[in-house]
């Protein structure tokens, strides 16, 4: 599995793009449900390093979750 550090502000704005376009969509599946509770996740996770100054406001993320955030459903 790959990993990369990115910027936590960008990557907490993108999750808040990416949950708009989640939240719009009436599906109400299984899947979708935990896409949107990962994202939620990442978002959070983001929000808190991009404010922390111990974390320099970097977050790691695997390549599955990167995918997760920047996939245009």
């Amino acid at each position: 599995m790959s990993y990369a550090a990115l910027d936590a502000a960008r990557v907490a704005k993108a999750c808040k793009t990416a949950l708009s376009v989640l939240e719009a969509n009436p599906e109400t599946s299984e899947a979708h449900v935990r896409k949107t509770l990962m994202v939620q996740r990442i978002a959070a996770l983001s929000e808190a390093a991009a404010e922390s100054p111990a974390g320099g406001g970097v977050v790691t993320l695997t390549s599955e979750e990167f995918w997760l955030v920047s996939k245009n459903w």
